[in-house]
């Protein structure tokens, strides 16, 4: 069972960074870690994510400006955001996947530990 909670969400203006963290209880059994993210109104959204072998994928809204990374302990996952823009807003979500399906397009992961949430407000 992995806990997660994240922090660092806050309230900037357009142009500005942000640095989101999540702190988990033990990153031990999970494929790939990503965080998400949801506006009000809108579906949640994968925005960035890496894997064990620290390969990383990133949401082409993103691509550029945020960087996903984990501390050398890798109990802490990262997401540096730069260049902040107003379709930015919303509640991030990190996630673990401890379940993987190889299929012939590729890996699929399922999430099936998250976050409780940290608000990130663009103005």
């Amino acid at each position: 069972h992995v806990q997660l909670v994240e922090s660092g969400g806050a309230s900037v203006q357009a142009g500005g960074s942000l640095k989101l963290s999540c702190v988990a209880s033990d990153y031990t059994g999970t494929y790939c870690i990503a965080w998400f993210r949801q506006a009000p109104g809108k579906e949640r959204e994968e925005v960035a994510s890496i894997e064990n072998d620290d390969s990383t994928t990133y949401a082409d809204f993103v691509k550029g400006r945020f960087t996903i990374s984990q501390d050398s302990t890798r109990n802490t996952l990262y997401l540096q955001m730069n260049n902040l823009k107003l379709e930015d807003t919303g509640m991030y979500y990190c996630a673990a996947a401890t379940l993987a399906k190889v299929t012939p397009t590729g890996t699929k992961y399922t999430y099936d530990f998250w976050g409780q949430g940290t608000q990130v407000t663009v103005s």
